[in-house]
């Protein structure tokens, strides 16, 4: 797998963390770190364990909260108040 760039440590953890993430969609990821959806699907094979990429991978399949013009919703999101505070976060900065 060629990357546009070189990503460094944190990056490929929050990348990894946002496409488990049911609401970040594709469209987010690629704003944030410029990767297109089979860049992701090919950053998470390559990161993940075989098990694990495949446990992802059925989840994400046909999901439509990943994909922007599939959602039901435009604005407004759902934050879990046990969710951690995200560091690192470019888009949250603007």
């Amino acid at each position: 797998m060629i990357l546009k760039k070189e990503l460094t440590e944190i990056e490929i953890d929050r990348i990894i963390e946002m496409a488990w993430e049911d609401r970040t969609t594709f469209d987010a990821i690629f704003v944030q770190f410029g990767l297109k959806e089979q860049e992701v699907i090919d950053l998470m094979r390559l990161e993940m364990k075989p098990s694990s990429f495949r446990m992802w991978r059925a989840r994400v399949q046909g999901r439509k909260t990943k994909h922007e013009k599939l959602r039901d919703f435009r604005e407004g999101r759902f934050k879990c108040s046990m969710q951690r505070q995200i560091n690192n976060n470019k888009i949250s900065k603007r």
